[in-house]
């Protein structure tokens, strides 16, 4: 079984100040065989550590939406932010990717879709994030995976890492696979798993929020 931290950050979000280097090397120190990183509307990072580590990188991409934050993987080219779910889901599916939707009953994250809007578009995801290490409230998480279970949806979990340290938090253990399909059928089989972060870590996210609005930390080149 693979070990694969499906949801990350690094310094190509807008709150996040980990570098490609540092990230890789933690993720290579901590055991990851796959890791998908998910950069709020920008796959720049995920393309740079692609060409650093083929074999390790999913390219992948957290979408804002109109209605909330979907989650991508099997990216090769952006998805444009704030479009409506269907057409950010449109934009996925034509480049052979899949589509779910991150942290969906997270009631503390002005970003998450919340029951009714992820009810409304349950039918047009591949899968629901079942845990998200940076959930406040471990019943959120619990509320995602009794939903993925109610409708047959397959479920992943993420660390939603901002820092190195938090890397590795929340995993998906599951079967290899070479494909989004396989990827996908993989899934079926996998086994979630994970230790909710403390709240402080949302602390970090907000330092990088400030040090990139004065200046002090400018966002790389895209």
């Amino acid at each position: 079984m693979w070990l694969c931290d499906l949801h990350t950050h690094t310094i190509y979000s807008r709150d996040c100040l980990v570098s490609p280097e540092q990230f890789l090397r933690a993720c290579r120190r901590k055991g990851l065989d796959r890791v998908a990183v998910t950069d709020h509307n920008t796959i720049a990072g995920a393309l740079r550590l692609k060409e650093m580590d083929p074999e390790r990188i999913i390219v992948g991409q957290e979408i804002r939406t109109t209605c909330g934050e979907l989650i991508a993987y099997f990216l090769t080219e952006p998805v444009p932010p704030d479009l409506p779910p269907r057409e950010a889901i449109a934009a996925v599916r034509a480049q052979g990717g899949i589509v779910g939707i991150s942290h969906p009953l997270d009631r503390a994250r002005r970003e998450a879709m919340g029951r009714a809007r992820v009810e409304t578009w349950l039918e047009e995801v591949d899968f629901l994030e079942g845990f998200n290490a940076r959930c406040l409230f471990a019943a959120d998480n619990q509320a995602a995976q009794a939903l993925a279970r109610a409708r047959n949806l397959p479920m992943t979990a993420g660390s939603d890492a901002h820092s190195l340290w938090e890397l590795g938090r929340a995993v998906t253990r599951m079967p290899p696979f070479d494909s989004p399909a396989a990827f996908l059928e993989a899934l079926r089989s996998a086994q979630i798993e994970g230790r909710v972060s403390p709240a402080w870590v949302h602390t970090l996210s907000t330092l990088a929020k400030i040090l990139r609005r004065t200046g002090l930390a400018p966002l790389p080149q895209r």
